[in-house]
């Protein structure tokens, strides 16, 4: 219910800000600045052709496409830089280093090599994702308790039972978050890879908005961009972590 409240507050000093400067004062232009009402116009005028949910379910498609893609080949890779040290000395800092590129850096090089595909728009997100798992999975790791592993190998255990019976239990909790971490930054990227090719997504729709000089259009997929993933973390990863902090005895 205060989050309902809040909500409302946050409409009524959106509209009142339209009103007061666009409206009154004539200090903005209306094509310059989107408010609640042409918002859902825009939304009612998308949802009744389909374009809203079509394009909202090309875009989650392709993102936990992309996701899952970059899940594996991020824990394979997190698992041998943790493994090796050699890995873990010289290809860690330049995972890291490339971890630093903004996402839409790979838009070129996926357009040149797939072309105006969904394969391009899925190599932007697994080049925008993986590389942040692969670090999450080596920290969660690393932050394991020495002792577990010592008391695991002292009575015995094989690399085979010491990573399935204690270092993937250990390190589930840190692991979740850094899959959450992982799945903004795939989120972030395919939105940056539907901007810039001609696939039905909400990046796509979102630069129809613009070429229409439409900023209600603009302004309605950034908030079903924002929404969607709100939804993703409340509804799966919040849900996760809650469980297993719960099942350790660190949750309400």
């Amino acid at each position: 219910m205060g989050m309902i409240l809040f909500l409302l507050i946050l409409l009524a000093l959106w509209q009142g800000f339209y009103w007061f400067f666009v409206d009154l004062l004539e200090l903005c232009k209306p094509y310059a600045v989107p408010s609640p009402i042409g918002v859902g116009e825009r939304f009612v005028d998308l949802c009744s052709d389909g374009t809203l949910l079509e394009a909202t379910g090309n875009s989650l498609l392709r993102g936990i496409a992309g996701f899952a893609i970059a899940v594996v080949i991020g824990v394979v890779l997190g698992l041998l830089i943790y493994q090796f040290k050699y890995l873990q000395k010289n290809l860690k800092p330049v995972i890291l280093g490339i971890q630093t590129l903004p996402s839409v850096c790979w838009v070129p090089f996926s357009i040149l090599w797939f072309g105006l595909t969904t394969q391009a728009i899925l190599f932007v997100v697994i080049m925008g994702s993986a590389f942040s798992i692969a670090i999450a999975v080596d920290n969660a790791i690393k932050n394991i308790l020495p002792i577990y592993t010592k008391a695991a190998l002292t009575m015995g255990a094989n690399k085979s039972q010491l990573y399935r019976y204690v270092i993937f239990p250990a390190s589930l909790p840190e692991l979740v978050s850094g899959l959450k971490q992982g799945w903004s930054f795939a989120w972030r990227a395919l939105m940056a890879g539907e901007v810039m090719t001609t696939s039905i997504g909400l990046g796509q729709t979102l630069i129809m908005g613009r070429d229409l000089a439409d900023i209600n259009q603009v302004m309605l997929v950034m908030l079903v961009i924002v929404v969607v993933g709100i939804l993703i973390d409340k509804c799966i990863f919040s849900v996760i972590e809650k469980r297993l902090l719960r099942k350790r005895g660190l949750g309400a």
